[in-house]
This record gives C-alpha cells, structure tokens and sequence, in this order.
C-alpha cells in the first residue's frame, strides 16, 4: 500500500530553538502546514542548521519549504560561518556587485538546505520609514528597479526562487507596521508612478513569489493590502499578470490586529489571494489558524510552491567554499563591505 504524499499546507510557521520538539514535530506534519521560517535563534553554525533543516523534512513525511530573512544588513539571520552581506542599499555606488551578494546569498543558503530567502525588498525608500530605509535599494524608483533586479538575477543563477516585498510598497509610511498599522494617504496614481515600478518590472521577468505589506492605502481600499481583493486580485493578478506565489507577511504583526482572530486573518488574507500566510512566534496561534482551516488541495497553489524549492547541487558549505566562483565572489562582497561601510 502506497501513502498519498502530503501536499503544500498554506500555512508556513515557526519553531522555538536548535533542534525541534516533540510537539513541533507534530505541528510540522499537520496538513494545513507548508513551510518553516527559521530566525536567528534557530541558528548555532552551518551544521547545526543543516541537521535541524533534515530534521524538518523528514518530521513533515511530504512537501515542505524552508526559508529565512536573509536579505543582508540589519535583517541577516544567519551570520556566523555566512558571508556578511551590506545593505541593499550600498549597491547603488557599485551596481555590478547586485548580482554577485544576490548569487553569494542564495549560494549559501541553499548548501545548508534552505530553499529561499524572502528578498529582495522592492520598496523604494522615501527617507521616512525606519523599518524599510536602507533595506531599499534606493530612493530612486528606477534605480531601485534595476538594482533588484541585478539581485534577483544573481539568486535565479545559483538556484533560488526571490520573493519581492512589501507590495504595494512600504518605504513611503513612517511607521513600523510591526508596531501598528501604517496609513499611506496617497492614491493610486501616485503608487504606480514611483512605488508599483519595481514590481512590474520584476513580475515581467518572471519574479517567483510577493509579499504585501501589512500597510492601509486609505484612499484606494478599505483593507490592508495583504487581506485586500483589491491590490491582490485587481492589480497584482489582474493588471500587473503576476501567478506567483503570494505570501502574507506575518499574520502577529500589529498591522494585522485590526483583521481580529488569527483564524480570521487567515481566512480573509487567503481568501484576498494569498497563497501561504506567515504566523511566527506565537505557537498557540499557529495551532488554532492550522487547525481552523479546511484541509483542502489547492491545485493552483502547489503549482506556484513547487517553483520555490530550491535547486540543491548536493554541496555542502565547506564544499562550496572550495569552488572558485564562492572564493571570487566573497572577496568581492567583502571587499565592498569594508570600502563602503
């Protein structure tokens, strides 16, 4: 007797530390999970997360995506044993180095078993937000275009899907949407002109995935954008052609509390489009949102998740610290570290 393979869940959560528990390896192979995201405290050394991420897929018995915050900058997740990577924002003196931090990441990454990181930021930076400002490849919406682009580019060659976030775009809001939920009063026209430009750009070049931001654009929807048919329907499937993956940002933001429930927003967010939605660091609340949802196959999100696994040449990180193509292209990143710091 054959065991039917359990497919993608559209739930992607958390677990607390360096190796899982018993309960976490129950919550891993319920059916409404599809993915982990591991954060800094899930990282001791190359070994050890290459042991926790086996132990993963092997507690799930079917599909799963592991993935991490690995942009560079402030948000690195692992750093010890990993090439420490500039902000986004640095590549604008020296462009040419966007490919090479964006193939180096992704390189790493998928040696120790990762399948993605959540980048790159296609945000333009207005100067005002502290939770984006660097994060953005520029203030300029068309440099920032091409200097995410060059990034993505750099992860396509060496096997990694690349996920564009905050949808719409976050860089024009003060406020940490962490925190509370920012409000962008412009209209749509302003948002298309400047802020909608790297996505479409990214969307026609074949961009894998999208994650909107947790931001109300009050002149244009009544919903964030995450839980808005609006921007995921009628602009982001509708008018800009994207059938990628979209991930929700994190369901225990504060920009996601005025939905209600966790169950509730879970529902409203995949029922605005998402694909998967994101509930970290709150275990109780990822167990009530896996258990509300209906166990159900969705054949149009398998098919987008499938194109998220990460292409694995079966080296691990010393390996790949062997090749020549690691050595040049480390030298290079830090070399541009040190110069630019």
């Amino acid at each position: 007797m054959t065991t039917k393979i359990k497919l993608f869940g559209p739930v992607m959560l958390d677990v607390a530390g360096l190796e899982l528990t018993t309960e976490e390896r129950d919550v891993i192979n319920h059916p409404n999970t599809g993915a982990i995201i591991l954060f800094s405290r899930n990282y001791e050394n190359p070994q050890q997360v290459t042991q926790l991420i086996e132990n993963i897929r092997t507690a799930r018995q079917g599909n799963i995506l592991i993935a991490v915050d690995q942009e560079g900058g402030r948000v690195q997740r692992f750093q010890t044993g990993f090439t420490r990577l500039p902000p986004a924002a640095r590549y604008e003196n020296e462009p040419e180095v966007a490919e090479v931090a964006g193939w180096l990441m992704a390189a790493e990454l998928l040696a120790v078993g990762i399948d993605f990181s959540f980048a790159p930021v296609l945000d333009v930076d207005y100067g005002v937000s502290e939770i984006i400002g660097n994060r953005s490849f520029s203030q300029n919406a068309h440099k920032a275009t091409q200097l995410a682009s060059d990034f993505r580019r750099g992860m396509k060659l060496a096997g990694m899907a690349a996920t564009g976030k905050h949808f719409p775009g976050h860089g024009a809001v003060a406020l940490d949407s962490h925190l509370t939920l920012p409000v962008d009063t412009r209209d749509l026209q302003a948002l298309k002109e400047n802020d909608l430009q790297p996505f479409r750009q990214l969307i026609n070049e074949g961009l894998e995935a999208i994650m909107p931001a947790h931001v109300l654009y009050s002149q244009i929807d009544a919903q964030p954008a995450g839980f808005s048919t609006f921007w995921m329907q009628t602009i982001l499937r509708g008018e800009l052609g994207f059938d990628g993956v979209i991930f929700s940002d994190d369901l225990s933001m504060e920009g996601a509390a005025s939905i209600g429930s966790f169950a509730n927003r879970a529902t409203l967010a995949l029922n605005a489009g998402c694909d998967m939605v994101l509930v970290c660091n709150n275990p109780n609340a990822a167990q009530d949102v896996l258990d509300s949802l209906p166990i159900q196959d969705n054949s149009d999100r398998e098919r987008r998740l499938q194109k998220m696994r990460g292409q694995f040449t079966g080296n691990n990180l010393e390996q790949l610290h062997t090749s020549k193509m690691w050595q040049q292209a480390e030298f290079l990143v830090r070399d541009f570290s040190k110069r630019n710091s």
